[in-house]
């Protein structure tokens, strides 16, 4: 079922929300677990046009909720501030709907590590071939297909 935003004097365009996205430090991904339960957890997502990659065990939690069900949600929050003369939060913030698949490919594996580490390690880049060939056999590589965004705003009053 898809929902209408209910404060459309709020909401951003998909460009505004896709810098939301590439702003935040981090954003949280949602699952349904076989049992119904919820299951979110923040992650250090970075977006390659209509993809979001991120990296994690092969194996716990997270892995076993997105290879059993394909659809997920990632919310993100590219900036807050809480003004002290008034009760409001001023905020810019993104909701993605997507679809997610595990990359299997040792060559796109890397191209995803390399997107990660540039965007929140760049000073590190140096040590990146060697880490990589270390680990790769150990590290899950997942993208998500962008299929729906949403971006929401409150300026400052």
């Amino acid at each position: 079922m898809h929902y209408e935003m209910r404060r459309k004097d709020r909401a951003a365009s998909r460009n505004e929300a896709l810098v939301f996205l590439d702003q935040a430090p981090y954003g949280v991904l949602s699952t349904v677990d076989g049992d119904g339960v919820p299951y979110g957890v923040p992650l250090s997502l970075v977006r390659d046009e209509d993809w979001l990659y991120f990296h994690g065990a092969l194996e716990g939690h997270k892995a076993v909720n997105l290879r059993r069900q394909s659809s997920v949600c990632v919310s993100f929050v590219g900036s807050a501030e809480f003004p002290q003369d008034n009760f409001t939060v001023v905020y810019e913030s993104a909701v993605v709907i997507g679809t997610v698949y595990e990359v299997l490919e040792d060559d796109e594996k890397i191209r995803g590590l390399r997107l990660i580490s540039e965007r929140f390690t760049p000073g590190n880049m140096g040590a990146f071939e060697e880490e990589t060939a270390r680990m790769l056999k150990f590290t899950g590589v997942w993208k998500i297909h962008i299929d729906e965004i949403t971006g929401k705003r409150r300026k400052k009053p």
